[in-house]
């Protein structure tokens, strides 16, 4: 069932988009996948690389929302299921060129699926046989959405949970809301 509003933020997506600098995807994906093989023969052990590209993701997220909030248009959304909205089809839109759809939301509508068929930090992408059960390729990903969400002050998990590079049929990201954080200004 679609609310009222959320259809918007597709036709929202694809106009930031068109306000983008393009890099080339090709680019992008030769560049992304340099990195993780630089990882993977510095740090060997393939979980820890799994938690590296989550933090090098988290601090792109905490410098990327600044970038999202002036050029998308989006204003602040009223919950988390319009966040998760904006995530899948302005904020990947935006910086990837993609839009996922959000499915699976639990009964609080604190926890859904991000889904997508395509990932350009993905192509010409084939995992060896040794890291296709345990290297989350893509963790950047959730990095960033992790990142950018708690400069909104909301704490997220976010992890993948299907991944194409892994024999599945789409990728699949779920995000769970996990505290709605507070600012504290202090007194100076």
């Amino acid at each position: 069932m679609t609310r009222p509003g959320i259809d918007k933020y597709g036709k929202v997506g694809d106009q930031a988009f068109a306000k983008m600098e393009k890099v080339s995807s090709d680019l992008l994906a030769l560049t992304y996948g340099s990195l993780v093989s630089q990882l993977l023969r510095d740090i060997e052990d393939v979980e820890q690389v799994n938690l590296q590209l989550e933090k090098m993701g988290y601090n792109i997220g905490l410098r990327i929302v600044d970038e999202f909030l002036a050029k998308s248009g989006v204003s602040g959304c009223q919950d988390f299921h319009e966040t998760a909205e904006v995530v899948a089809k302005v904020g990947l839109r935006m910086f990837l060129g993609i839009s996922a759809d959000v499915i699976q939301w639990d009964n609080d509508r604190t926890a859904c699926s991000l889904v997508f068929s395509e990932n350009p930090l993905a192509e010409f992408v084939e995992l060896p046989p040794n890291l296709s059960n345990s290297l989350w390729y893509s963790n950047l990903l959730c990095g960033v959405i992790r990142g950018a969400l708690e400069q909104l002050q909301l704490r997220v998990e976010c992890r993948f949970q299907e991944d194409a590079l892994r024999g599945d049929n789409r990728f699949s990201i779920r995000l769970e809301l996990k505290e709605l954080l507070r600012e504290d200004y202090g007194d100076d």
